[in-house]
């Protein structure tokens, strides 16, 4: 059956239903029902899950209200994220949004390439501040970030920023379902190189992937979710987790690195 047949036995517009299969607005149960009687899905277990997708999907996360200030696409991570049993994070070049201080996020936000007020930078600030929620629930997932040495020495926001942050690090590495790892430069030529990547991992679901991929750019997130590209990702996190620090040597690593920055804070704050 054509894109154009199901549609016009639905009594839709070939637009419609296009926009709807590529997921550029959302449908609902009703629909969706009609649908899979049209396609004739007799499996009640998948037609059940549908149409509760169907249902979730039309209502609204605590995320909504910062509609105006959200990247592209970036609505579906923050409803995906709270789902995972296990979040995994590679960051060669800042902190994971999960684990920033304010004052981190919004030296960040202010780094942006496109022109952005400053309400809109507390906006933005102020919904990642949000996120970090999960990481104090009372059933947060595990929580597995490896982090670049590099991003223990970008100077984001200042030295008593930064100080701030290594402070934050630390004080989230004694939580018992967070591991960080620290990548050093020693390290050499890593699997990382191309670019940083999350990895979430759900428990068994009928609903979910059992892990999907998502990678942030200037623009907005894409999302892998095939099992073969799932895996490659999968097996890169496993080989930087290989050549890391272990946790506690990067408690100590972090720790040396707060040292300094307050240091460096004193020193110029003498004038020294």
């Amino acid at each position: 059956m054509t894109g154009e047949e199901a549609a016009e036995r639905m009594s839709w517009s070939g637009s419609k239903l296009s926009r709807i299969e590529r997921g550029q607005v959302a449908t609902n149960s009703d629909d969706v029902r009609d649908l899979l009687e049209l396609y004739e899905v007799a499996d009640a277990r998948l037609r059940q899950t549908l149409i509760t997708l169907a249902r979730e999907s039309r209502r609204r996360g605590w995320w909504h209200v910062y509609g105006d200030v959200m990247p592209e696409r970036f609505d579906v991570y923050l409803g995906l994220e709270p789902e995972a049993a296990t979040l995994r994070f590679f960051q060669g070049a800042i902190v994971p949004g999960l684990l920033q201080t304010r004052d981190y996020a919004r030296a960040l936000m202010r780094a942006h390439p496109s022109p952005v007020s400053e309400d809109e930078i507390e906006r933005r600030t102020e919904m990642r501040i949000r996120r970090q929620e999960l990481v104090f629930d009372d059933t947060p997932p595990q929580i597995w970030a490896l982090l670049d040495e590099s991003i223990l020495h970008r100077p984001i926001g200042g030295r008593a920023v930064m100080a701030d942050q290594m402070r934050r690090l630390l004080d989230i590495h004694e939580k018992s379902q967070v591991t960080l790892q620290i990548l050093p430069f020693q390290a050499g030529a890593h699997s990382g190189l191309n670019g940083s990547f999350d990895i979430l991992e759900f428990a068994q679901s009928d609903i979910h992937a059992p892990r999907l991929v998502h990678v942030e750019n200037l623009t907005g997130s894409f999302y892998i979710e095939k099992t073969a590209e799932a895996a490659f990702y999968t097996a890169a996190f496993e080989h930087l987790r290989s050549a890391a620090l272990h946790p506690e040597q990067t408690r100590e690593v972090i720790r040396g690195a707060e040292r300094r920055l307050r240091s460096e804070e004193e020193g110029e704050a003498d004038g020294t």
